[in-house]
Parts: structure tokens; C-alpha cells; sequence
């Protein structure tokens, strides 16, 4: 749920981030596809969740003028990940940064403008073609961070103190650093 990652909200407030939360799966959604391939059995919800971005943005652009939504900083965790590294491939070129947590279907963005930080759990690896490689490492402003015996399910308020705390120091560092490089390291 939307409401599980406090403790990501309140870093994010800390760094002077206006936040907005957003439930993207509904009682009438039918359930996420557990059939391969992903990118075309999920597409559907993932489209869908993108649009309930940009239907929040258009929102919020008219009730809140003095926010910024030219220069849009998404997070999102396993599927809200996927969502997220959706509405920048189709629809939004308005994102100035997105973080993943553990995200697993949807390939990262390939594009210079946008920074990007994925933090990944040490249980389940990626798709293929998801994370960068090494040389998209060096070419865009990325960084991939696995944090050791970390487990997907755990990345929410319910985890593990030490994991939310590698996962702060994680992000705070991101929005911090002005080179990703710094951040790699």
C-alpha cells in the first residue's frame, strides 16, 4: 500500500520535497499477471498506474501553482517502481530523477536527463534488461545500489530498522550529490 513507506516520505520531507502518495491499485483491478512475458501481460496495469500519475499531476498542477511540475522526482517500490520507469518511457518526459526499490519488470530509463537511483534487494534479481549495464552506467547519471541481505517484501515501514536506514542513506545521498558518481562508490 501507498501508506507503508513513511519512513521514505519523511526523508523526502526532510530534503525540503513536497510529497504526494498515490494508491494506484483499486478493488476492481483485476490482479496482477503472474504470466510471462511481463512487459506485455502487465502492461495494462502499469499503463493504468501511469495514468493515475498524470491524472495527480494535472490535479495538483491547478490546486497547487507554486509546485514545481516541470521537475518531477518519482519513487516507487517493486511495482510502484515499474509504474514509475513507465510513466517516464510513455508518457513524461517532466521527470527530473526516479528511485526504485526492488523494482523487477520495467526497464530503467535510458536518458540523459534524468537521474536515476535503484536500490535493489539481495533476493530476487531484476528481468533481464531491466538495470543498466556497465557501460549504461557510464553514460547515464545512474546508479544501482544492492544492499546486502536486504529482502524485497522487507522495504516498507513493516522491514527491519537497519534496512530502512540503508535505504534513507541511500536516498539522501541521491538527492544530495549532484554526481551519481559520488553515489556509486
Amino acid at each position: 500500500m501507498h501508506t507503508e513507506y513513511q519512513f521514505i516520505t519523511d526523508t523526502l520531507l526532510n530534503n525540503q520535497f513536497a510529497v504526494v502518495t498515490v494508491q494506484h491499485q483499486r478493488e476492481t483491478d483485476p490482479p496482477l499477471s503472474i504470466t510471462q512475458p511481463y512487459l506485455k501481460t502487465r502492461a495494462e496495469n502499469w499503463q493504468r498506474g501511469a495514468e493515475n500519475i498524470r491524472y495527480v499531476i494535472n490535479t495538483l498542477t491547478s490546486s497547487y501553482p507554486e509546485l514545481n511540475f516541470e521537475h518531477l522526482t518519482l519513487v516507487g517500490h517493486s511495482n510502484g517502481g515499474d509504474i514509475s520507469a513507465w510513466y517516464i518511457r510513455n508518457i513524461s518526459k517532466h521527470v527530473h530523477a526516479l528511485i526504485t526499490l526492488d523494482h523487477r519488470r520495467v526497464p530503467l530509463p535510458r536518458l540523459k536527463n534524468i537521474r536515476v537511483l535503484s536500490i535493489r534487494g539481495a533476493d530476487f534479481p531484476a528481468d533481464p534488461n531491466v538495470l543498466y549495464t556497465a557501460k549504461e552506467l557510464e553514460r547515464y547519471r545512474a546508479c544501482v545500489v544492492t544492499i546486502e541481505k536486504s529482502r524485497h517484501n522487507d522495504m516498507t515501514d513493516h522491514g527491519p530498522t537497519w534496512l530502512k536506514v540503508a535505504i534513507n542513506k541511500s536516498i539522501n545521498r541521491f538527492l544530495n550529490i549532484n554526481s551519481v558518481d559520488s553515489l556509486c562508490i
